[in-house]
């Protein structure tokens, strides 16, 4: 088990990266805007198990060998980045109003988990950056592994519930934001193709 003064610290280190902008903060931000401040926390609860999933992966190896592919990097960052243009194109498609958007919180779980484990840059968090923070002499490596990922799940909802909320304002007030939304998908797509290499 890590100690207490590096568990404070790996928390404090991911709070900082997770801080930084990124396409799980735009997803949050667009299923809100869409569906309002439910369908946003729907979405980061999805966010959540697609780490959870990947917590697990990482604890018997398998981020590490998505990390040290680049066939396999670039299919997950392409095939994520594809998926997201799809709901791009689906929300500006959209006739529904916001309101109607929320009642659907099941399937904005499930593609915010396929957003997740579509997002090759998960992998390389827990092969680059958690690896600093385990050390074997404090236990099995598997459990420090689902420690930090716990620490680092629970920051990400606690944020993520709260870009949810800011972002669920202006939902109540404005109509055709499932258009903003849209834009939104396209533009995170964009970027996992021409800024998510692996250099």
């Amino acid at each position: 088990m890590p100690s207490a003064s590096t568990l404070a610290l790996f928390a404090a280190a991911a709070f900082v990266l997770i801080l930084i902008p990124g396409p799980n903060m735009l997803f949050i931000v667009a299923q809100s805007l869409a569906g309002g401040r439910r369908n946003g926390v729907a979405a980061a609860f999805g966010l959540l198990t697609g780490t959870l999933i990947y917590i697990a992966a990482a604890a018997v190896g398998v981020a590490a060998v998505i990390a040290s592919s680049a066939l396999a990097f670039d299919v997950l960052r392409y095939a994520g980045a594809v998926y997201l243009v799809y709901l791009g194109v689906k929300a500006w498609r959209s006739k529904e109003t916001p309101g109607a958007v929320a009642v659907e919180r099941g399937r904005t779980y499930r593609q915010a988990i396929v957003v997740q484990l579509l997002n090759p840059k998960v992998a390389l968090f827990f092969v680059a950056f958690l690896p600093q923070f385990v050390d074997p002499a404090q236990g099995p490596v598997a459990t420090q592994v689902l420690v930090f990922g716990a620490i680092l799940g629970g920051l990400g909802l606690v944020m993520d519930c709260g870009y949810a909320a800011l972002a669920a304002i202006p939902a109540k007030r404005f109509s055709g934001l499932n258009k903003v939304s849209g834009v939104l998908y396209v533009a995170m797509g964009a970027a996992a193709v021409l800024l998510g290499g692996r250099r």
